[in-house]
């Protein structure tokens, strides 16, 4: 009796101990184990244009059952280098990253690190200037969008004294500034009277062009390098009552759209489309993630919205 007792004791012992290894053998295993781990990092989520960007590569990951870890540095490039620090302990796939600081050599030093791991490397929205540390770049026109906005303001004016609002350590900012610039430099009736970084955010261009104005800066135009630092200097003109000043932005933001139909400062956006941006993120991730070629640069094309144009475009949303 003993005997049959020490058997069915041991029998049940087995049965346990197969099924502890096999619960915790599937437990570890992934659930779609040919799945791509991606990590994406975006100088800040406080920007509608980066939270519809990342939309669209979560709808693909969802799809293809991949996994995304999303994560915002609120501007800060120290906690942008430890994203970067913690996606390659994840051992993740693919980085897409833009960067808070696209000259810092510790972030640029990071990603080289991960492209040394194996892990593909797409900037997005804004160029490196170390571009040995990417695998691919996706960006708007954004030379383009300054070019654009300085052909506008040329047309509906003789001459300007004009008020920049800029984001310094953004590439794809000082490329708008500079397209801008290279547009007027040759016509003297064209003044920069000042030049102030507002790193693209309403709440740090609003009071610091009220400040100008209250210390007694003479300008009549604003150029921002983006639609949310555009309304920050619109908040401080209307604030100060300050009359007859023209405001050119760069985003295409629905805010901005809607602006432009009803407010006379506003004159003109450039629009980008986080849409499309997204889908060549998309598609770049998968040829990557495979090991596949893929252009080392993408050009997003960009598209002027004036006065006489903005019935024609959809108020609500992105382009």
């Amino acid at each position: 009796m003993k005997y049959k007792q020490l058997l069915k004791l041991l029998a049940c012992l087995f049965v346990t101990a197969v099924v502890c290894v096999l619960f915790f053998h599937y437990k570890e295993a992934p659930v779609f184990p040919q799945q791509t781990k991606i990590g994406a990092t975006y100088m800040t989520m406080n920007n509608d244009f980066y939270k519809y960007l990342n939309a669209e590569v979560e709808k693909s990951v969802n799809e293809r059952h991949d996994q995304l870890y999303t994560r915002d540095p609120a501007l800060s490039i120290k906690k942008q280098v430890e994203q970067v620090r913690f996606f390659i302990r994840e051992k993740v796939d693919v980085i897409i990253i833009n960067p808070v600081d696209s000259n810092s050599r510790q972030l640029i030093a990071s990603l080289k690190k991960a492209k040394k791991e194996g892990i593909k490397v797409i900037a997005v929205d804004s160029q490196f200037k170390d571009s040995s540390a990417v695998d691919t770049t996706i960006v708007s026109d954004n030379y383009k969008a300054g070019v654009l906005c300085a052909e506008q303001m040329m047309k509906t004016k003789k001459s300007a004294d004009i008020l920049l609002l800029e984001h310094r350590d953004a590439l794809s900012a000082t490329s708008r500034i500079q397209g801008f610039l290279d547009t007027i430099k040759k016509h003297k009736a064209y003044r920069i009277v000042s030049r102030i970084d507002s790193l693209g955010q309403t709440e740090i261009a609003m009071p610091k062009v009220k400040k100008l104005i209250q210390d007694g800066l003479d300008f009549d135009t604003v150029m921002a390098l983006n639609d949310r630092a555009a309304i920050g200097a619109l908040a401080a003109i209307k604030g100060e009552q300050m009359a007859d000043t023209q405001i050119y932005g760069i985003d295409g933001s629905p805010d901005m759209k809607s602006l432009l139909a009803a407010t006379p400062e506003i004159q003109a956006t450039v629009a980008q489309s986080p849409y499309t941006m997204g889908q060549e993120v998309i598609k770049a991730t998968s040829k990557l993630s495979k090991n596949q070629t893929y252009p080392k640069e993408i050009i997003v094309p960009v598209q002027l919205l004036t006065k006489k144009n903005i019935g024609e475009a959809d108020l609500a949303g992105w382009q």
